[in-house]
Order: structure tokens, then sequence, then C-alpha cells
């Protein structure tokens, strides 16, 4: 079994937390570098992560996730879980475009229209989370926490949004912080 993806991704570090318990390869790339190409051999769509068994071949976490549940025999997510997973990539996904305008010499801070639907996204998605939070949605070690998890501490690595209002998501990953893999797959053992 061979994990494509990079250290720092948020994606993929949750991907490389369902995996703490299998040996595994883990090949970090620089996917906006060299590896470009490595990559895209392998996903068309030039997204992290990517997982290889055998002849099996899945381009997204959240695929990833479904195929190594149905392999250790587990129940599927509920549909509230996987509302819960849609708002944590809308965040995400929010958060890692407004990223790369940056890093592509744009001002995301400015007026338009694709930088505020993203800040927007970002908030109405971590007012939602905050609350699901509060209600206890992320308290167990399961996919949605490790989610909620890797993504909120990408966002505080990154310094990308001020989360001190956001108590309860501040205290899912107070809770989470010690669990297996966590420190070992920490994307400041990138920097």
């Amino acid at each position: 079994m061979q994990l494509f993806g990079s250290v720092t991704s948020p994606y993929v570090r949750r991907t490389r937390l369902l995996l703490v318990d299998v040996d595994y390869e883990f090949r970090d790339l620089a996917i906006y570098g060299a590896d470009q190409a490595e990559l895209a051999r392998h996903n068309p769509t030039l997204k992290i992560p990517t997982l290889i068994d055998g002849e099996t071949t899945l381009f997204d976490s959240r695929v990833i996730q479904r195929y190594l549940a149905a392999q250790r025999g587990q129940a599927p997510l509920s549909w509230r879980q996987e509302n819960q997973l849609t708002v944590i990539d809308g965040a995400n996904d929010a958060f890692v475009a407004l990223l790369l305008a940056a890093r592509s010499g744009l001002d995301p801070s400015q007026d338009a229209m694709i930088y505020n639907r993203h800040r927007e996204r970002i908030r109405t998605c971590l007012d939602w989370l905050e609350t699901a939070a509060a209600d206890g949605a992320f308290d167990h070690w399961r996919y949605p926490a490790i989610c909620v998890y890797c993504m909120l501490d990408w966002v505080v690595f990154r310094e990308l949004h001020d989360m001190s209002g956001h108590r309860a998501l501040a205290a899912v990953c107070e809770r989470h912080g010690g669990q297996p893999g966590v420190a070992a797959t920490d994307p400041r053992q990138a920097v």
C-alpha cells in the first residue's frame, strides 16, 4: 500500500491517521514543484491524497476512508456524519483557495466576489461546526473528528484564521491532540 501526498496537507493527514495501525509506504511529494509529473501519473485531478493498494488506486480522502472502512468491515458513515464532512471540507477547501491565491501573489483580502465567497463560506462553516462541536459531534475519535482536527490544526499552523472565538472547536483539538499518530503527522515537521 502506498499513500501519495504532502506532510502539510490536512487531507493527507486525515488519511495518515486512518492508517496509523497499517504498514504502508508514504510518498511525500512536492506537488507544486518537482513531483507534479509523478502526481499526474497517479491522479488526473492533481490532488492529494492518492492511495494505491495493489491494483486499486483511489483519488480522494473521503473515497479512501470509505475503501478502508469497507476493508475493515466497518459500517459506512451516517448521513449526519457525511454532512459534517461536507461542511469540514467546504471550510477546508475555502482556506486552501485563499492560501493558494496569496501564494500566487494575489490579494485574497480584496473585495472580490471569489474571495468574499470563500470568506463567507469559512464563516458559515466554522459557525456550523462550532455548534456541532458544542453538541458533542466530535467527542469521539472517529473520522469526522479526525477531519475537523486536521483542518483546525492546519489552519492554526498556517495562521489563516483567528480561531479564538470558537471555544468548542478549540476543545476538540485539546481533547484529541494526544491521539495515536497525531504527533507523528504534525505538519510542523515539514518546516
